[in-house]
């Protein structure tokens, strides 16, 4: 119970005060900067977290707030490599992939990914303003859970990342 109460009263001052150092942190509970150290390392960020992948930072950014603004825990890769590399990292529970990407396409990433036996089962949502149904067609046969055509609505993108969580927790 104790450290319950002591998890609570440094996140309380967290937030209250971000800059604070875990040794101002202890001097105000009364407790060692080690324990302070300890019950923070303990903390987990308990969100869905999204990776996003889009070349175009603008549109990274942008999205990325929407859906921050979701309650999501959202990061982003620009580039295909930094993808595959970002899932091993993150784990994220959904990774929203654009189709053009420089130095490796959002087929082959989607491709690696879903042919990883730690990483195949992570939904990947694949977005792409190239509206040929062949395009639809090859992101599904890469492995793709779905496609969605830019520019697309917003509210709609949401409803399918939901949608994919929902279906993946099974």
């Amino acid at each position: 119970m104790y450290e319950n109460n002591l998890d609570r009263d440094i996140l309380r001052l967290i937030e209250e005060q971000p800059e604070l150092s875990d040794r101002a942190i202890a001097n105000a509970l009364s407790v060692s900067e080690e324990q302070v150290k300890a019950r923070i390392s303990c903390f987990q960020d308990t969100r869905e977290k999204i990776l996003i992948v889009n070349a175009e930072m603008g549109a990274m950014t942008a999205l990325k707030m929407e859906l921050e603004a979701e309650d999501y825990n959202v990061v982003g890769a620009s580039d295909g490599f930094s993808a595959v590399n970002l899932v091993k990292a993150e784990k994220p529970d959904i990774v929203l992939l654009d189709r053009t990407l420089p130095g490796m396409d959002g087929f082959e990433v989607c491709r690696q990914l879903k042919a990883d036996s730690l990483y195949g089962h992570v939904p990947v949502v694949m977005l792409s303003a190239g509206g040929a149904v062949e395009d639809v067609v090859k992101g599904f046969e890469t492995g793709a859970d779905d496609y969605v055509m830019k520019p697309f609505n917003l509210q709609e993108l949401k409803a399918r990342i939901r949608m994919v969580l929902r279906r993946s927790r099974f």
